[in-house]
């Protein structure tokens, strides 16, 4: 008999004592599993007879393919199959979220340094890998770009010739992806208003998402010729759109269920090796098991765009703004992935979360031979807030205003309009917000002396110093610096996309009590959903036990597990369908017991602990009485309200649904001998609508936190120049922080609802990624009085050697 283990989570059912509804912090039904170390990850995944896959990637970042050679490879024992680009079955080689232009395999040529040219399977993983690294392929070098001016030049070397996607004609560059401008009134007239004009040139580093669990999955050939696979990811009706016509089968014959994911943060909206693992099943007739190494993962998804800002601000004396003018130059490397619309973001909230009626702004992305880069918390609008926040302080100091009080001044509310006509229709706390952070105690200086005189004598605690255990200062040289930022995010899907998400929702009596199941395909990546939909179930169908099945394809799209937006909407259709299955619930309860009590004709009903009561708090009689046999079920799609695309030559319009505000205090400790920053305190204030699971809004918080102090201090991938070779694709070199470097995070959250959402809620997820790195950035100039325009923020920008 064969045997599987697939990572997949079997349903997750969910009991609970108390109600465990809306608005209480119930803990996560795979907590104590992830903690532990028993949770099935999707790279456990195990098949008794199954191969192993290998990825042969370039060595290069941009070269001519002149010749593939396989045959030593093939001979090798135990090898079952070496696949090129001559073995895709169909002519359909590339695909891509938005433009397909990024291949299976390579054709013709490569164009960054690791993209796929050869898969291998193989009976073990170390086999596979040496049969792959006989794979002779003969490079002829190309001159790489790697910047603008490399990009744009008129004789440049062209990513992609003969491009015929629905941008291409609009962009003034065959290597510019995407190109939005936003222009409101005359920001020229009003620069001419201005008492006071700030300009800066801001560098954005290229930040990866730093996922700890690497990319894997396992693909099953099934009878009917289709394939089955259990993979970790974001996305799955997505990923099999892309998916079937490279494989050249029909959707239906390639069934997804989503394994356990260990992080995910934009990573993984892209293909990694979904396809190749199917191609290698379906050649072999073997399962086939793909999982990346930590070296690999580096090369196997997109990251966080660089960027290039230049900005230039005007103000009044008395603080208010006149006007903004910017360009973002966005680096998307070599293929197109998210770069249409994360320049949509950076364009669009590009001002910030401040009121001002002229602008004059152009955000474009670039097509380059550095590594592919798409969506990542924050999508675009980080970038951005990096440099907008820098600006609000330069001017401040220019007008001898606190940060805060100018920001206050500025801060847009309920009813501003935003730069791209838009106006905001919900609440938009942003003073209040400030006001919060600022006014919370300061912590302690001189944290590390832990006893001794006050001249600093006594002993300390090395813990408490920048360079921590390194034992590097005893605090000499140490100066301490506060600093503010807030940010602004979109939520869910803008510019017209159909935003929409699937739930199943079943209601039946088993073993004497009514229980529920919940259905969907939303990729639980860690953001808490599958503690949420219980939360929902239970909320609107008064039941204790809820089940959520595992995701999979058998259900309709839930969309991305991304852009903050999987709580709003298919929390949307998880309530939506709720409240279906309650009025069917219902409806069996009058067809029943209606003759007995007129309440159930004429009072309001509601579900309620097992129980159908009045508004009135009266029982009329128990779920499983009225369910009996019956089994309810319901599936239904639920969307956002529509918003619509930015103009291309004003970028007007309605094009988000919903925002998100946060801002950060940061306070950090500078050793300015050595270059060494200690973040001392890194405290947050967000508006959330409604906190459906508080523990849960705390967790997303305090790492979105986290994720933005690692940029402003330590993330980087570093790729060389002239080579486009990334330098540093590992976890030694690419440093992330670890709970050593992680401070206090206190919270204040807000639940101001929007009423356009369910529950009021608010997505949560990205926006204090946002305003943490200006903050921290900030408070390490008000340290050092060092200007500090790029991130990370390494000691040589510090000490100046």
């Amino acid at each position: 008999m064969t045997k599987t283990t697939t990572g997949t989570p079997v349903g997750l059912t969910q009991g609970s004592p108390t109600r465990g509804g809306i608005g209480e912090s119930t803990l996560r039904p795979d907590g104590t599993l992830k903690v532990t170390g028993e949770f099935a990850y999707s790279s456990d995944m195990w098949h008794e007879d199954m191969l192993w896959g290998h990825t042969l990637r370039s060595t290069t970042a941009h070269a001519e393919i002149r010749s593939i050679d396989v045959a030593e490879a093939l001979a090798t024992p135990g090898v079952y199959a070496v696949l090129t680009h001559d073995d895709l079955p169909t002519a359909v080689k590339n695909y891509g979220l938005e433009i397909k232009d990024t291949p299976a395999l390579a054709h013709g040529r490569v164009r960054h340094h690791g993209e796929p040219v050869a898969l291998v399977a193989a009976d073990h993983p170390e086999t596979a890998r040496r049969a792959a690294a006989k794979i002779r392929v003969d490079y002829a070098e190309l001159p790489v770009v790697t910047d603008e001016a490399s990009a744009t030049a008129p004789d440049a070397v062209l990513l992609h010739e003969g491009r015929d996607d629905h941008h291409s004609a609009h962009v003034p560059h065959p290597n510019v992806v995407h190109r939005q401008p936003v222009v409101r009134g005359d920001a020229a007239a009003a620069a001419a208003r201005a008492d006071v004009i700030v300009r800066g040139s801001y560098v954005f580093g290229m930040q990866d998402q730093a996922f700890l669990g690497p990319e894997s999955g396992l693909a099953v050939p099934a009878e009917d010729g289709g394939v089955d696979l259990y993979v970790a990811t974001q996305w799955l009706h997505s990923d099999r759109g892309q998916m079937a016509p490279v494989l050249g089968l029909p959707e239906e014959k390639i069934r997804m269920t989503l394994s356990g994911v260990g992080g995910a943060f934009g990573g993984r909206e892209d293909l990694s090796m979904q396809i190749h693992a199917c191609l290698l099943a379906l050649r072999t007739g073997k399962p086939v098991k793909m999982v990346y190494n930590r070296f690999e993962s580096f090369f196997g998804h997109v990251h966080r765009h660089p960027a290039r800002l230049t900005y230039e601000h005007g103000a009044t004396r008395d603080g208010k703004l006149t006007h903004v003018k910017c360009r973002i130059v966005l680096d998307g490397g070599a293929y197109a992935s998210s770069s249409p619309a994360v320049v949509g973001n950076a364009a669009s909230l590009s001002v910030g979360p401040y009121a001002v009626d002229d602008v004059d702004i152009e955000a474009i992305a670039l097509y380059t031979n550095n590594p592919p880069c798409g969506a990542m918390r924050g999508f675009g609008a980080v970038q951005a807030c990096f440099a907008y926040e820098a600006q609000m302080d330069k001017l401040a100091a220019e007008l001898g205003l606190h940060p805060v009080e100018f920001r206050r001044i500025n801060a847009m509310e309920q009813g501003t309009l935003l730069p791209t006509g838009q106006p905001c229709d919900s609440p938009a706390p942003v003073a209040e917000l400030l006001r919060r952070v600022k006014s919370r105690p300061l912590p302690p200086e001189r944290q590390w002396l832990v006893a001794g005189p006050a001249s600093g004598a006594g002993p300390v605690d090395l813990r408490a110093l920048p360079g921590g255990l390194s034992n590097t200062t005893h605090g000499e040289g140490v100066v301490r610096g506060v600093g503010y930022a807030v940010g602004l995010k979109n939520v869910g899907f803008s510019e017209g996309f159909d935003d929409y998400s699937t739930a199943r929702v079943r209601m039946e009596v088993i073993n004497g009590e009514a229980v529920a199941t919940v259905h969907t395909a939303m990729a639980e990546v860690g953001q808490g959903g599958v503690t949420v939909h219980a939360q929902i179930a239970r909320t609107e169908l008064g039941v204790g036990q809820v089940t959520v099945q595992p995701a999979d394809t058998r259900v309709g799209s839930a969309g991305s597990t991304s852009a903050s937006r999987q709580t709003y909407v298919t929390g949307g259709a998880v309530k939506n369908s709720c409240e279906a299955v309650r009025e069917r619930v219902l409806e069996l309860g009058r067809a029943k017991f209606g003759t007995y009590h007129p309440a159930w004709a004429t009072a309001e009903l509601l579900l309620e602990d097992g129980k159908v009561v009045t508004d009135g708090g009266e029982a009329l009689a128990g779920l499983a009485d009225v369910l009996g046999d019956e089994v309810v079920e319901v599936e239904l799609e639920w969307r956002h309200r529509p918003t619509e695309p930015f103009d291309l030559r004003t970028g007007q319009g309605n094009g988000h649904v919903q925002y998100s505000f946060a801002a950060h205090r940061a306070v950090v400790e500078v050793d300015t001998e050595l270059g060494l920053v200690k973040v001392v305190e890194l405290a947050c204030a967000q508006d959330v609508g409604k906190a459906l699971n508080p523990l849960a809004v705390a967790g997303q918080i305090q790492g979105g936190t986290t994720q933005g102090l690692g940029v402003a201090v330590m993330e980087e991938i570093l790729v060389d120049p002239k080579t486009a070779r990334v330098r540093n694709p590992s976890f030694t070199d690419y440093l992330i922080p670890t709970i050593l470097d992680t401070p206090p995070i206190p919270l204040d959250v807000l639940e101001l609802a929007d009423h356009n959402a369910p529950y009021g809620l608010r997505g949560v997820g990205e926006a204090p990624t946002l305003s943490a790195t200006p903050a921290v950035l900030a408070a390490i100039r008000a340290a050092t009085g060092l200007e500090l325009n790029r991130t990370p923020v390494r000691p040589e920008h510090l000490t100046g050697t």
